[in-house]
């Protein structure tokens, strides 16, 4: 009997040493946990310690939000990131982002006035490379010239930043230390150098605006600045589509602000590394526009170049859809013979605007429409928007797929099923963010100046994570004496034909 019950016992006795092996891991598994959630979070820096720590920013439920040493907990958004005038209380609002302002250090290079303000026909004493914009601020050329201006209003907010007076709503100031600065900024003004100098004059080898980008290669590449970081964290403006057209190549590390991509190969420029900047709408602002849905009697409103290169076909195919329908505008224009005035009168007096791919997928006339208070209609697939990480377009915007917008009768059918209700509550988003896109010197709160700032500081924080990357092994192979700290060309440069 002892010797038949006895596997029963050897099976009863590994059964329970197994429960108490289990039970026994169990409990030490736990205590484990308790003592890493009571010891808290360890502190692997101090931010206190941190050169400009306010740029560190933590991301919460899709929002970004500022961090500050004295703070325990990441600040909450409030109403008023960008504009008091916007309220911000969801995360499906027109703008998304917070009230806690960053103030981006930008140190800018003394660059000669052949490469700024001497090709807008300053001239200096030779004793200072700016113009003393207290006494007289030099005047941009107008026409359309001043659609690519960006360089210009920049330029002289950082200047201007030296006044003790005017602070108030900054969002960048100038350090005359580098090594203070989060980014550093190459005042060339490079679209009216390519508008107006980009022809070569007889007898000359190259024309002026060639001769400039050469030199300024020459410079920035022998600048420690540049050294330091690659030109990672340089800022250059390319706004017009061909400016800079010989330097981009080389100067493809830097943060490039532009209109669009339309005109670069993705791996020279992308939304991930550079920043989209509006361009300066030419036509009138709509002051004190107390218009509505039944005071503008034109549906739909187009005035431009319609025969383009490149994707600009669409604005071909789209004339012959529309130009026989009834309360659509839809005609060739230009600035000359008093364009701009007739441009103005009709987007004033018009419900919905388009804005259709030309030879760039960008083009002026969003911003005219949005000065406008028309509603635009955007028909370009690769558009890519200013600011469009904190500003919903779709609020204030109608966006029609090219494919689209040319089978018969489905714009002209879209636009018509827009009822006054929802034009209205669009016209009155237009003019809650027109100022978003507004130039002015001197530069205002919440203004295209300031928002462009904004988005070159929402930039520095993965640039300066990639340079700490980059220094990981730099004790076990340093850099030669005198050697160029490049960054590596992208991947797939040689199969685009870049080389």
């Amino acid at each position: 009997m002892d010797e038949r019950n006895s596997p029963l016992v050897g099976l009863i006795s590994q059964k329970s040493l197994f429960s108490l092996l289990l039970i026994a891991s169990i409990l030490f598994i736990m205590s484990w946990f308790f003592v890493l959630r009571f010891t808290g979070r360890p502190h692997f820096a101090d931010h206190t310690l941190l050169p400009n720590s306010k740029l560190l920013a933590v991301m919460d439920n899709e929002n970004y939000e500022s961090w500050s040493p004295s703070d325990n907990e990441p600040s909450t958004p409030s109403s008023s990131a960008v504009d008091d005038n916007v309220e911000i209380p969801q995360r499906n609002n027109l703008v998304d982002c917070n009230t806690n302002k960053v103030v981006l250090k930008v140190f800018m290079y003394d660059l000669p006035p052949e490469f700024h303000f001497e090709l807008i026909e300053w001239k200096g004493d030779g004793k200072s490379v700016w113009p003393d914009i207290k006494t007289k601020v030099p005047e941009y050329p107008g026409g359309l010239n001043l659609q690519h201006s960006i360089e210009y209003w920049l330029t002289l907010d950082l200047l201007s930043s030296d006044f003790a007076d005017i602070m108030n709503g900054r969002s960048a100031i100038r350090v005359l230390n580098s090594s203070e600065a989060d980014v550093i900024f190459v005042p060339f003004f490079s679209s009216i150098s390519y508008n107006r100098y980009s022809r070569s004059k007889p007898n000359k080898r190259s024309s002026m605006n060639k001769l400039l980008q050469e030199k300024l290669v020459t410079f920035l590449t022998a600048q420690e600045e540049w050294k330091r970081s690659g030109g990672r964290d340089h800022i250059i403006l390319a706004h017009h589509p061909n400016s800079l057209l010989d330097a981009r190549m080389k100067l493809w590390p830097a943060i490039f602000i532009l209109s669009d991509f339309g005109r670069y190969p993705p791996n020279i420029a992308n939304v991930e590394k550079d920043v989209i900047a509006p361009y300066k709408h030419v036509i009138r602002n709509f002051v004190d526009d107390s218009s509505n849905f039944d005071t503008r009697p034109t549906l739909l409103y187009f005035q431009g170049a319609i025969y383009r290169k490149d994707g600009g076909f669409v604005r071909q195919e789209l004339f012959y859809l529309l130009k026989d329908e009834k309360d659509v505008h839809f005609s060739f224009g230009s600035v000359q013979r008093d364009g701009i005035s007739k441009a103005t009168q009709g987007m004033h007096s018009s419900k919905f605007c388009l804005n259709i791919a030309g030879d760039t997928p960008s083009s002026n006339r969003l911003f005219d429409a949005i000065a406008s208070h028309c509603v635009p209609v955007i028909i370009s697939d690769e558009i890519e928007l200013p600011y469009e990480d904190v500003l919903d377009y779709s609020q204030f915007c109608i966006f029609v797929r090219t494919s689209d917008a040319l089978k018969e009768k489905f714009l002209i059918n879209l636009i018509r099923s827009i009822k006054r209700d929802e034009w209205t509550r669009m016209w009155a988003k237009l003019k809650d963010v027109e100022n978003f896109f507004e130039y002015q010197y001197p530069s205002k709160e919440g203004d295209a100046v300031q928002m462009i700032w904004q988005a070159v500081a929402r930039k520095v924080p993965p640039i300066k994570m990639k340079l700490h990357k980059s220094r990981r092994f730099s004790r076990s192979h340093p850099p030669r004496v005198g050697a160029l700290q490049s960054v590596p060309l992208p991947r797939n440069f040689v199969r685009l034909g870049m080389l």
